[in-house]
């Protein structure tokens, strides 16, 4: 089987971070391909300043990992599946769910396969978190994502601006575990959102989520940690307690601690290649539905400005 000539659209430090070496390690991929207004490209391969040019010129590509900021990537995923390509979506799918589902019915209609990819669900205690608490009672859930904005995302403007989701940029990867690893689903009951002066998204968040039988779960973001950095996941159940370090990486049952090779990226490749090679999608939104929530319903609180 030939491999599946893909570009990699928006080659900012997520994609030569990952997704360029898990290309590179997945023998059902070739990169075909570059595309960026910004930057230069790697050497060999074929670069364009715009998905425009890639397919006015060339080379031929059978499929696109766009790793733009949400705000322009719908139109990239519309044009590429209008000529048939295959699209990976980066976290977050979009910057708003209408337009995530107006791609997905147009995936439908043209055949190709379109791939909504959160990649802290591969991370190597998810699966087996997600087992262990399929037949639990889950009493209570806290979750703690906290880091340093300026060391993750420095001079990033687009993630200030509407569409960009603020602290929720983080925030959705530990979303997009809970909502996959939890028996039950839940919903927002309240958030405070921490909106700096200066800025149009939030810094911070405080949220209480509840499950379909009154579970708590909640939730505290924040950008502005300095020192250690904290993206943990903690599980009470009627067997004990489970904890997810890590952003997913190092999972503690009451049997003991897992520690794993960190996958991720390798995993949502394979994962779209399969999707690819068996016809099929998959959007899974329910963490942007619980972010646009959060917007909806949640208080803004005025902080003070920030600068990076």
């Amino acid at each position: 089987m030939d491999p599946i000539r893909i570009a990699v659209v928006g080659m900012g430090k997520i994609a030569r971070d990952q997704h360029l070496p898990a290309i590179s390690g997945n023998v059902a991929f070739g990169l075909a391909a570059t595309v960026s207004p910004d930057d230069a490209g790697i050497t060999g391969v074929p670069h364009h300043a715009s998905l425009d040019a890639l397919l006015a010129d060339g080379p031929a590509v059978d499929a696109v990992a766009l790793c733009t900021p949400p705000q322009v990537r719908y139109a990239l995923a519309s044009q590429a599946l209008a000529r048939g390509m295959h699209v990976f979506l980066e976290k977050p799918p979009g910057a708003t769910l209408s337009e995530v589902a107006v791609l997905e019915d147009q995936a439908q209609k043209t055949g190709a396969s379109l791939f909504a990819a959160w990649h802290s669900r591969f991370a190597a205690g998810v699966a087996p978190a997600r087992a262990w608490l399929s037949d639990r009672r889950v009493d209570r859930v806290t979750i703690v994502w906290r880091e340093d904005v300026r060391v993750w995302h420095p001079g990033q403007a687009w993630i200030w601006e509407p569409g960009g989701l603020g602290v929720f940029d983080p925030g959705i990867n530990a979303l997009s575990i809970a909502t996959w690893i939890l028996p039950r689903p839940f919903f927002l009951e309240s958030a405070t959102l921490a909106l700096p002066g200066n800025r149009a998204a939030p810094i911070a968040a405080d949220i209480l989520f509840r499950d379909s039988r009154g579970a708590p779960i909640t939730m505290d973001l924040d950008w502005r940690q300095t020192g250690p950095q904290s993206w943990d996941i903690v599980v009470d159940t009627d067997a004990g307690t489970l904890r997810l370090a890590n952003g997913g990486a190092v999972l503690t049952l009451p049997s003991g601690t897992d520690h794993a090779e960190d996958r991720e990226y390798p995993g949502l490749y394979a994962r779209f290649a399969t999707l690819i090679h068996t016809g099929r999608s998959e959007v899974d939104t329910a963490p942007l539905r619980l972010v646009a929530d959060a917007f909806l319903r949640g208080t803004r609180l005025a902080v003070e400005d920030f600068d990076d």
